[in-house]
């Protein structure tokens, strides 16, 4: 199909027909002769499906039910020597409910802890998808976007755009490449020696948007391979960060509400908040957000990032807040500041060295420059609102990570981050990791250093903690691994640590681990036994610890339900959208792929995890269907977010026969059609009859009456009475022989 938005001029006023020169490129051929004319249209002119695309009106918003999550655990500390024993529980409910596209969510707490309880509503909200604007509209509490701004719990209204509704082949950046074919050409793109893209293209230009994010840099080298066997060679420059879009794509967000505090002595504000990324063209992406508090808070920021190819990738931006503080913590006088945050990213890959720079970052704020959640705290009344602490003036931080070729890799991520009340905090992280044979080893260092402000007349020396860890994996069978762990700190406390853990039954369901530790400082043992169980009813865990101090003992219980015409289900805990599959008049039937996930007594079970918007195959294990059998065992489905989609399966229980059908004259004829006589031809009760007048049925009663018919008159036509009295209904199929008569 052509797209024809972007050639206007194919359409003139007063025109009827297109004028198709409007397209460069495009030619024709008549054949008059065969009556035919032939349209060669370039690639770049046609409305191209990304690959994984998947109309919308394949997507599914499931049916209407209602859903719990839950997880409760408790503890008990017991002190070996001198104390009182003390018993904690928790409990954490993720009630729902879902009515076509609409989705009703709430998360509450239980706390008990001796004699203190409480209750809590952490969030509730209502949330639907909008496919036209490709987005989320949630109503309620949440958290605003994270993408340009740092995330901030409020209660309102957020329209936010949502890739998961992307195919796979739109997520991540990728650049465009064009190019133009003199032929009918193959396009190959490479990217460090791998082949990542193939297709045909027809002469003329051509246009690939819709190349998978690899998630590592490196330039793309197309080859554009022509009909007559010569052969064009170019390369894309290409490098990634987070906040590139592709070209013509664009992520956003829009929240309006009120801010919301953990503590009913904050004070909230009416805000306003929006942000958005556009890919401007394949290189460049623009971003820019705004915010708004009453008439007490603004901050407007613009930035832009950049595709370098072989220099790597780089983003920058600036922020300007103007903020009404407190000055004091009694009075409610406030001053006006104003102040400049600005943000350097970078991400670079060389590949001859086998080095990474995942991000390397840089941010500079001035003494007046308020963030959104600084305003916000500057308000409370459980904060020193009218000094500098926690403020932050700079921030530096880097993660880098090093292939050693065949001898393990090195990891490091630097932090150094500084405030306006002359505080920093200084973090070093170093970690290389490899195997010998069959195991594999990790050696760890850390460093993290804290300086206090100056005006902290209490304690105003630096503190500082120094780790350093080994740890040990060797496989002792499929289900079986030795570990060792030596942690090393600063003050010359080192504990060594041996443990074993292992897994059991066919899906590895059950999960267990031993350790025991040895402090070489103040001579003391310690250990911890601990067992899991991933039921497909629900996960229920249990654990023993000691050290020199108490006994620690815990259990957890996790799992989900789901209310539905068809009664309630017990199943796993719920992901975001799951399936329901229905299997009728049979039990025990499994779900391939899943773990310990089986049709309960009434034929149905809860497949807890699906992915929203894309294909999800789902597949019944035909082996374990005792006395039934179901029709295309495998389906697909494509959720929407929060949906719970249902799965109906045809099953047909009784027996199965593989029956040899006998006439006066020998057998019943190859191709004769049998079907279970009063069931009207249904095609689950019918078959072809094969070689030797054999035909196999299933669904078949103890008892019954068969017609097999090969023509239309009477003696083309005979009947069969079979009896399985005696014969035990299971898996295994019947041999039976009968007269047709």
């Amino acid at each position: 199909m052509i797209n024809t938005t972007a050639y206007p001029q194919l359409f003139e006023a007063g025109e009827t027909c297109a004028r198709l020169s409007a397209i460069p490129g495009m030619t024709f051929s008549v054949s008059l002769a065969q009556q035919r004319i032939d349209f060669t249209v370039p690639q770049a002119a046609m409305l191209n499906r990304p690959r994984d695309y998947i109309p919308e009106s394949q997507w599914q918003q499931g049916i209407n039910a209602g859903l719990l999550n839950y997880s409760v655990t408790g503890q008990r500390n017991a002190p070996r020597h001198n104390g009182a024993t003390i018993d904690s529980q928790f409990v954490s409910l993720q009630p729902g409910l879902n009515l076509g596209p609409w989705r009703l969510r709430n998360y509450s707490t239980y706390s008990h802890s001796d004699n203190n309880s409480r209750w809590e509503s952490v969030y509730s909200y209502l949330a639907r998808d909008i496919h036209t604007l490709r987005s989320q509209l949630v109503v309620g509490n949440t958290y605003t976007s994270s993408g340009i701004f740092d995330s901030l719990s409020f209660t309102g209204l957020q329209l936010s755009s949502d890739k998961e509704m992307l195919p796979d082949s739109l997520h991540g950046f990728a650049p465009t490449i064009r190019g133009i074919a003199r032929t009918t050409a193959e396009v190959s793109v490479y990217q460090n020696g791998y082949s990542i893209y193939k297709t045909t293209v027809a002469p003329g230009a051509f246009e690939i948007n819709d190349l998978y994010a690899t998630g590592s840099a490196g330039d793309l080298y197309v080859n554009i391979k022509e009909s007559d066997g010569s052969e064009q060679n170019f390369v894309v420059p290409f490098a990634s960060l987070a906040i590139l879009q592709r070209e013509g794509q664009l992520d956003y967000a829009l929240s309006s509400g009120r801010t919301r505090s953990g503590s009913s002595d904050d004070k909230e504000y009416n805000f306003i908040q929006s942000s958005l990324a556009y890919g401007a063209t394949s290189n460049i992406t623009l971003y820019t957000g705004f915010q708004q508090a009453e008439d007490k808070y603004t901050n407007l920021l613009l930035g832009a990032g950049f595709n370098l190819g072989t220099i790597g990738a780089l983003s920058f931006d600036g922020s300007q807040s103007w903020a009404d503080v407190k000055t004091s913590d009694t009075a409610s006088s406030t001053s006006k500041e104003q102040g400049q945050s600005y943000r350097v990213r970078f991400s670079k890959s060389f590949l001859q060295t086998g080095t990474s720079f995942s991000v390397a970052g840089y941010r500079y704020s001035t003494s007046g420059y308020y963030s959104f959640q600084d305003f916000v705290d500057n308000s409370s009344t459980q904060r020193d609102c009218c000094t500098q602490s926690g403020r932050t003036k700079g921030r530096f931080d880097a993660s880098l990570s090093q292939t050693l070729f065949g001898y393990g890799s090195l990891s490091l991520s630097l932090v150094n981050e500084t405030y306006w009340d002359s505080s920093r905090m200084e973090s070093v992280g170093v970690g290389y990791s490899g195997s010998i044979g069959k195991a594999s080893y990790f050696i760890n260092y850390s460093y993290n250093r804290n300086v206090q402000s100056t005006d902290d007349s209490s304690n105003n020396r630096p503190s500082s903690d120094t780790v350093v860890s080994l740890t040990l994996s060797i496989p002792l069978g499929e289900t079986l691994s030795a570990n060792y762990t030596l942690n090393h700190g600063r003050h010359n406390d080192t504990t060594h640590s041996v443990g074993l853990n292992g897994s059991a039954f066919e899906d590895r369901s059950l999960n267990w681990s031993v350790l025991e530790g040895y402090n070489t400082q103040d001579k003391s043992t310690s250990g911890n036994l601990s067992v899991n169980y991933q039921g497909s009813k629900g996960d229920v865990a249990g654990g023993y610890g000691y050290d020199r101090y108490s006994n620690h003992y815990n259990y957890s219980l996790r799992g989900g339900m789901v209310a539905h015409a068809g009664g309630l289900t017990l199943s796993r805990f719920l992901g975001e959208s799951s399936a329901l599959v229905e299997t009728p008049g049979v039990s025990d039937v499994t779900v391939r792929g899943q773990t310990n996930v089986t049709t309960d007594a009434a034929g149905y079970a809860v497949v807890p995890y699906v992915r929203p918007y894309h294909r999800n195959s789902l597949a019944l294990d035909e082996q374990e269907i005792p006395g039934a059998e179901v029709d295309n065992v495998a389906r697909t489905v494509v959720p929407t977010r929060n949906a719970i989609v249902k799965v109906k399966y045809d099953t047909r229980i009784g027996y199965k026969a593989m029956l040899t059908l006998r006439t006066r004259n020998g057998v019943v004829p190859f191709g004769a059609l049998v079907t279970l006589d009063n069931d009207h031809g249904s095609a689950s009760r019918s078959n072809i009859v094969g070689d030797e007048g054999q035909v196999y049925l299933t669904g078949l009663q103890k008892k019954g009456q068969l017609l097999a018919r090969w023509g239309e008159k009477s003696s083309e036509q005979c009947t069969v009475h079979y009896d399985f009295s005696g014969m035990a209904l299971g898996d295994d199929i019947l041999f039976y022989q009968a007269e047709c008569r």
